[in-house]
């Protein structure tokens, strides 16, 4: 019965306190996980994001101050569940908000282009959405992870736990106020992104105003929608240089305002 009840190095009575150990241990990257960019888009199977949660959750098991047994069995376990969710929602939405600006600014794009009929479902998020508006997505994805910017963020993350350790006491209005504020970036790196597009466009729309004055059988939807449309492919086109350096910025903005949530959190 000795054999049966226990097993080399743990009894059976110690497995529901591991497991809760480990539950919470992966409630902050997991949170993060379903509310990111990438890791928290359709492309990404709901089992892979548990498994790679709980595969992180047994290294900060193992290598982070928990707190005592006795908070876990106690009233004070509710209040440091949704810590670590919120914790990890806040970090997620962050980076999710500052992604957000090169959607708006394609959608944007899309509209005074007339390419906003130009829409199919967007793979990540099952929403309808402009082409211009993925074609950014997707850059910008592939130049985040180039940049290596998903590793900087895990590390910020799991240095937050030892800044931050599980139970410890959270600011939340810091939390919430620096959450805000990237909504403000997400709009003023969308109107940059936008704004020298939007400018040749208006220009040509100009032109092809005084165009069709002047010669009235010229009609508007057989000449100047396709002169818009080919304007804007050659603008994307030689701005995409220029779209790089903008894109590696909004990355490290948004990293920027990660870090700071998490300080924020080291400071409560």
């Amino acid at each position: 019965m000795e054999q049966v009840g226990s097993y080399a190095g743990i009894s059976l009575q110690s497995i529901p306190v591991y497991l809760l150990l480990l539950l919470l241990s992966t409630l902050r990257v997991g949170s993060f996980l379903l509310s990111s960019p990438f890791f928290g888009s359709r492309m990404v199977p709901l089992p892979v994001r548990i498994v790679f949660s709980f595969g992180i959750g047994v290294w900060v098991l193992t290598n982070i101050k928990l707190p005592p047994l006795e908070i876990l069995v106690g009233i004070d376990l509710l209040p440091i569940i949704m810590q670590e969710v919120f914790i990890g929602l806040s970090c997620g939405m962050v980076l999710s908000i500052c992604f957000g600006a090169v959607i708006l600014a394609g959608e944007k794009i899309a509209a005074t282009s007339g390419l906003a009929f130009a829409s199919q479902v967007d793979p990540s998020s099952g929403a309808q959405s402009p082409v211009i508006s993925q074609i950014f997505s997707l850059f910008l994805l592939v130049l985040f992870f180039s940049l290596n910017g998903h590793l900087v963020i895990f590390e910020m993350i799991f240095l937050s736990y030892e800044s931050m350790p599980i139970g410890g006491m959270v600011e939340y209005k810091k939390i919430i106020e620096n959450s805000l504020s990237s909504t403000n970036f997400l709009f003023k790196t969308a109107v940059m992104i936008v704004l020298p597009i939007v400018s040749i466009l208006f220009f040509m729309n100009i032109g092809i105003g005084f165009i069709t004055k002047s010669a009235p059988q010229l009609n508007l939807f057989s000449f100047g929608f396709p002169m818009t449309i080919l304007g804007t492919f050659f603008a994307l086109y030689f701005s995409v240089d220029a779209l790089q350096f903008v894109f590696a910025e909004l990355i490290d903005e948004a990293i920027g305002i990660v870090k700071v949530v998490l300080g924020d959190l080291g400071d409560g």
